[in-house]
């Protein structure tokens, strides 16, 4: 099992910056990778960033350049780095992990709103 914990979202105004943070616990040696997805109202949840074990990182093309994904290993922590928000940001963003036996985890989610 793998507990996530969320942290960091909020309002802000376009243009402006947010980080989100997940806290891991549990069978943290289990995990494979870690990443965020979002949903906004009426819409499908979708995949925004995702960090591997090994540093490797992808992103959904929307957020290339403004969104940054890191890991701190040392303290079973991932982070999203939101620079140059839009309102087309504004969603529930869930952390999420998947561990090398292929079970997922979710975090509880956290509001990000860029108003317009």
């Amino acid at each position: 099992q793998v507990q996530l914990v969320e942290s960091g979202g909020g309002l802000v105004q376009p243009g402006g910056s947010l980080r989100l943070s997940c806290a891991a616990s549990g069978s943290i040696f289990s995990i494979s990778r870690m990443g965020w997805y979002r949903q906004a109202p009426g819409k499908e949840r979708e995949l925004v960033a995702v960090i591997s074990r090994s540093g490797s990182t992808a992103y959904v093309d929307s957020v290339k350049g403004r969104f940054t994904v890191s890991r701190d290993s040392a303290n079973n922590t991932v982070y999203l780095q939101m620079n140059s928000l839009k309102p087309e940001d504004t969603a529930v963003y869930y952390c999420y992990t998947l561990t090398i036996s292929g079970t997922d985890y979710w975090g509880q989610g956290t509001q990000v709103t860029v108003p317009s």
